[in-house]
C-alpha cells in the first residue's frame, strides 16, 4: 500500500494507504521494541539533507511526543547502532550519497521492519509505486503541511 499526499492536501491513492490500512504482516513485523529506553517515547529516524527542513521536522515531531534521531546523510543513519530500535523511518528521496529508497533497502536487509515514509519534491505516480514496492508506507510531496507528516507518523506508529 502506498500513496502520495500532495501539497494541496489531495491524495493520489495507490492501494489505500492514505485510508489508514497497513498490511497485516507489516504490522506484525513492526511489533518490536521501538521506544527510546531513555524517554519511553517512540523513536523516529529522520534523514534529510536540508538542515533547516531537518531541524524543523525534528522539532515538530518532538513536540508530538516522539524521540527523533535526525541525520544529514543515509550513511550517518546506517552507522548509528540505535536504528534497530526505531518505531518509524522518514527519508528524503533525493540526497547526495544514498537516496531514501536505498537507505530503506539497507534497513530492511538488516532486519528492521517498521513503517517508512518517503518525503520528496519529485513525487510521481511511478515513484509512489516504486516506493511501495520497496516497502514505504506513504509518500508525501514537498512542500507539505507539517501536520500532514505528523498525522501520518502518528497513524503509522499507532498501527505498529
Amino acid at each position: 500500500p502506498s500513496g502520495i499526499l500532495r501539497n494541496d492536501n489531495k491524495a493520489l491513492v495507490c492501494n489505500g494507504i492514505l485510508s489508514g490500512a497497513l498490511p497485516a504482516d507489516r504490522t506484525k513485523m513492526a511489533k518490536q521494541n521501538t521506544t527510546s529506553p531513555q524517554t519511553d517515547r517512540p523513536r523516529i529516524l529522520l534523514v534529510e539533507d536540508d538542515a533547516a527542513v531537518r531541524r524543523s521536522l525534528q522539532l515538530l515531531l518532538r513536540a508530538k511526543g516522539f524521540d527523533v534521531r535526525a541525520y544529514a546523510t543515509g550513511e550517518a543513519l546506517l552507522a548509528d547502532p540505535l536504528v534497530a530500535s526505531a518505531s518509524c523511518f522518514i527519508a528524503d528521496f533525493r540526497m547526495n550519497g544514498l537516496d531514501g529508497l536505498e537507505i530503506l533497502a539497507r534497513l530492511r536487509t538488516g532486519g528492521w521492519r517498521g513503517p517508512a515514509i518517503l518525503i520528496t519534491a519529485y513525487a510521481t505516480a511511478d515513484l509512489a509505486q516504486r516506493a511501495t514496492a520497496d516497502g514505504f508506507d506513504a509518500v508525501i510531496e514537498k512542500p507539505f503541511r507539517e501536520q500532514a507528516l505528523a498525522d501520518t507518523v502518528i497513524r503509522l506508529t499507532a498501527a505498529a
